[in-house]
């Protein structure tokens, strides 16, 4: 499996299935650092939540290998880089 391809028909192919179930990736996003906001008492973006995403990820792949924390790390950053460029 190409894991570049694999994240590009997460991001980009199936999110048309997601939104319908979880509404848009981003606006998640935006409300989770809302949320997180409040929650922390400092001020989060949107950004913020996709890096901790990704630093999530890539703390779990420190413990152990799994293929699909690569995936979801690399899907994370793809959807990161959409939202820049939609805003």
């Amino acid at each position: 499996m190409n894991i570049l391809k694999e994240a590009d028909k997460i991001i980009n192919k199936r999110s048309e299935e997601k939104e319908r179930m979880y509404g848009p990736f981003s606006e998640g996003m935006e409300r989770a650092a809302m949320i997180a906001s409040g929650s922390i008492g400092k001020q989060l973006t949107a950004q913020d939540m996709y890096m901790c995403l990704v630093a999530l990820k890539l703390s779990r792949q420190s413990y152990n290998h799994k293929e699909d924390n690569l995936l979801d790390a690399v899907a994370y950053l793809g959807a990161l880089n959409n939202y820049n460029t939609e805003k």
